[in-house]
């Protein structure tokens, strides 16, 4: 878990590094990438820092003391949203994220140290078809309610005004919060489908932030989404022919075409 940590933390400098020289170079962005006077931004950087290490640490699937860092990375990131006023994001790190954190940590824990007589291998694997479609099914819901909520809410203002733009704000936004709700749980079963989620949050962040015009979290995410990108393709690797779940007819496609 250390070395992840120092990774992390030299991806970052080189990041910072890379952001303070095009804010040199480029005058008009001064203060739009590193936003030094901002106490949420300060936060974030520690947070950033700990969740990319947490990352690289779990993407060794047999290294469950990542989550102590992902619980950590969770208490910083709410404190981040307390500080912008997001407070809906606060509830959802605190009492959702953490408990699903903790979870994760005492299951992956009991199947290294502790493993059960004649249990299956705690290994990475794909979800049933029928898994993937409840799933679907629920994570387009909480899209739609988050979606429904936000844009009623910010109707109530007098003066707003229904635009293309604001309507990708708030679905990419509902995308982001519902990508991450099933990414944190299903890696506790370390589900594959956790990355694919994972990944999908990082697509969603990438928008969101272009959309909104922020500059730095839109390099951020897209760092999250390499990071994320080869988490997925390391546990995919290693995934064997037992535990394909719903992609094994399309490995068995691919297996003919060969």
């Amino acid at each position: 878990m250390g070395k992840q940590t120092l990774l992390s933390i030299a991806i970052f400098a080189c990041l910072f590094v890379a952001l303070y020289l095009v804010e040199l170079f480029i005058p008009s962005l001064h203060g739009k990438l590193l936003q030094w006077d901002n106490l949420a931004f300060i936060v974030g950087i520690p947070a950033s820092v700990i969740g990319t290490a947490y990352v690289l640490t779990i993407k060794n699937p047999n290294n469950y003391l990542g989550f102590y860092l992902g619980i950590v990375m969770s208490l910083l990131l709410a404190w981040q949203f307390y500080l912008q006023g997001q407070y809906d994001l606060v509830i959802l790190y605190t009492l959702l994220f953490v408990p699903f954190l903790l979870r994760s940590l005492m299951t992956w824990r009991k199947a290294t140290l502790n493993p059960e007589p004649d249990a299956e291998p705690f290994v990475p694997s794909f979800l049933h078809t029928k898994q993937v479609f409840i799933t679907r099914i629920i994570y387009w819901i909480i899209i739609l309610a988050d979606f429904g909520v936000v844009t009623y809410l910010s109707m109530r203002n007098p003066d707003a005004v229904i635009t293309l733009k604001g309507i990708f704000i708030n679905l990419t936004g509902a995308m982001l919060i519902g990508s991450s709700i099933f990414a944190n749980y299903w890696l506790i079963h370390k589900s594959n489908d956790a990355w694919i989620y994972w990944v999908i949050y990082s697509l969603a962040g990438i928008v969101l932030n272009a959309l909104i015009g922020n500059a730095f979290s839109f390099v951020l995410f897209t760092m999250f989404l390499i990071i994320n990108g080869s988490a997925q393709v390391a546990w995919i690797k290693i995934t064997d022919e037992q535990h394909l779940g719903w992609t094994e007819p399309i490995h068995r496609i691919l297996n003919r075409t060969k």
